[in-house]
């Protein structure tokens, strides 16, 4: 089971430069080894907000929990 503490850390990791730009990410739930989050602020009408998710949300909870099979925007 993938424990909630290790996403909250990844998420931290990115949230300074999301914070920065106005936005910031919320882990919603952990469901399959799939984790749900919701872009809110700045991010969440954000052109780049897909970029944003896989490029930085999905490479940093990835890297520190390589069980997570994917990161989805809710």
């Amino acid at each position: 089971m993938i424990q909630l503490e290790k996403i909250e850390i990844a998420l931290n990791s990115i949230r300074p430069f999301l914070q920065r730009d106005g936005g910031d990410v919320e882990l919603v739930s952990v469901e399959d080894d799939v984790v749900r989050v919701k872009m809110v602020g700045a991010c969440e009408t954000c052109s780049m907000q897909a970029s944003t998710l896989k490029a930085g949300i999905e490479e940093s909870i990835m890297n520190a929990i390589p069980e997570v099979k994917s990161v989805i925007a809710v």
